[in-house]
């Protein structure tokens, strides 16, 4: 065996570094103790809630400790600065507000200036109203055109009109067909029906013309024989044309559109000649038809004639014999035997400054006294209300040059005087009580003027066909104030 190995013995040791000796540091000198930051007023009011305590170090540089030194605090609030300050933030708004409000009003557009009427509106003549010498039978109407009215006699029931329903026809033919009043219209064919019925007159006492099929006849001469002759066959022949068929129906309906637009209540056509005795009216409703066919001028031309001659040289005399006696410028007779005499008259009296147009219907006279005639009778009782009327027409002068009538409105409290440029005279008789009214010009009443300017005109009597005169400014007329249009509402 071998012997162990003997245990090697531990290295020794390295040795331990020596520490050299720190060198002494000689002592610091004292610094200087900081200097005292300044002491800041405690903050008051709810920025001060909490218990005051000593205000730290500020790090801030020099300039920042500068600026909060200098800065000065913000005083405790008050009711009166907070008034104040409400009063430097809403300023401006109200001041904006206000501006903008000032150029609203400048920029809006001006209202329509108006004329008013300040004159009394109604004048009433002297006198007792006139006893009117009505027929004794039937019923009647009459009237002044422009003027007023006589009033009315009879109970005013629709009753036959015979004839006289022509006027309707002759009327709905003209405004269907306008004519000059130096032309002779269209030109309508005569059909066999239309000659045929030529023969009606010797055979059932009806009124006609002789008429030739095949031929044509000028719209006034069928006008003529309508109106003058009283031919109920032309009266159904243009019926016939207008409708452009063989019926007369058509145009039948015409004539009760035309009568509804006029206002005739009572009234109803059933044939164009009035031949039937359902064709039915009042006095009163055609007088409202008088006055609108005496509108056309052809129509006046033609019934004011006492007679014509139709194109083939046969002269035809007026039925209604009261023309052109008396200033009687038509209108229409119409007799039957269920309608007995009738009679729708116009006729012309001078009054004033102009003529005035006096209408009349005389419906369902009886035979007269002496000839025992109903067309007599009916001729004789128009032509008694006829002159009663032209009798009582007066003119009186009730406004003189430059009256102050009203004034010009413009509807922000501005009123500019007007005057009547001439004397005014109203036109009517005893107890008559006539309106007057301002009427504004179709362009309407001028913003501005000088005096003098024509502003519009006034009318005394009934609508646009009474006595009428311009009214002018009484002194300059200028457009409303800045501060009426600055104050205004509407």
């Amino acid at each position: 065996t071998t012997p162990p190995e003997p245990e090697a013995a531990p290295p020794p040791e390295p040795p331990k570094p020596t520490t050299p000796p720190r060198p002494e540091v000689p002592p610091k000198p004292e610094a200087a103790p900081p200097p005292e930051a300044p002491k800041l007023t405690p903050l008051r009011g709810p920025e001060a809630a909490g218990p005051a305590r000593e205000p730290e170090e500020d790090p801030r540089n020099p300039l920042e400790l500068l600026a909060a030194l200098t800065n000065k605090p913000a005083p405790a609030p008050t009711p009166l600065r907070a008034v104040v300050r409400r009063i430097k933030i809403w300023t401006p708004l109200a001041v904006l507000l206000v501006i903008a409000f000032v150029v609203a009003q400048w920029l809006r557009p001006l209202p329509e200036p108006s004329l008013e009427l300040t004159a009394a509106e109604t004048f009433m003549f002297d006198g007792d109203a006139p006893s009117v010498p009505w027929p004794g039978e039937g019923q009647a109407a009459l009237e002044v055109e422009g003027v007023g009215t006589f009033g009315s006699s009879g109970d005013q029931e629709p009753v036959p009109i015979a004839s006289v329903a022509k006027v309707m026809t002759a009327y709905v033919l003209l405004q269907e067909h306008p004519m000059d009043e130096d032309g002779d219209g269209a030109s309508i064919p005569v059909d066999d029906l239309a000659e045929e019925e030529a023969g009606l007159a010797e055979t059932d006492n009806e009124s006609t013309v002789d008429v030739e099929s095949g031929s044509t006849i000028s719209q006034r001469e069928a006008l003529q024989a309508i109106m003058i002759a009283s031919a109920n066959n032309v009266a159904r022949l243009v019926a016939r044309w207008d409708s452009q068929s063989d019926s007369q129906d058509p145009f039948v309906e015409k004539m009760n559109e035309a009568a509804a637009e006029l206002g005739m209540e009572n009234t109803t056509y059933t044939d164009p000649s009035g031949l039937n005795e359902d064709t039915v009216s009042t006095a009163e409703d055609q007088v409202l038809l008088a006055k609108a066919a005496m509108d056309d001028p052809v129509f006046r031309q033609i019934v004011r004639m006492p007679s014509y001659v139709d194109s083939q040289g046969t002269e035809w005399n007026n039925w209604n014999g009261l023309v052109p006696v008396n200033g009687v410028v038509g209108i229409k007779p119409g007799t039957s035997t269920a309608a007995g005499g009738n009679l729708m008259f116009a006729a012309e009296q001078e009054a004033g400054d102009g003529t005035r147009l006096i209408v009349g219907a005389v419906l369902g006279q009886g035979p007269d006294p002496v000839d025992r005639s109903i067309l007599v009778q009916a001729l004789n009782m128009s032509d008694q209300l006829i002159r009663f009327a032209q009798g009582e027409l007066t003119a009186e002068t009730v406004l003189s040059e430059g009256d102050v009538v009203g004034h010009v409105d413009d509807g922000l409290g501005g009123r500019t005087p007007v005057v009547v440029t001439q004397d005014v005279q109203a036109v009517g008789w005893s107890g008559l009580e006539v309106g007057l009214e301002l009427n504004e010009p179709e362009d309407g009443v001028p913003g501005s003027g000088a005096a003098g300017t024509e502003v519009g005109s006034l009318t005394i009597g009934d609508g646009p066909e009474g006595v009428t005169v311009p009214v002018a400014l009484a002194e300059d007329l200028g457009e409303p104030a800045f501060t009426d249009r600055l104050v205004r509402v509407a």
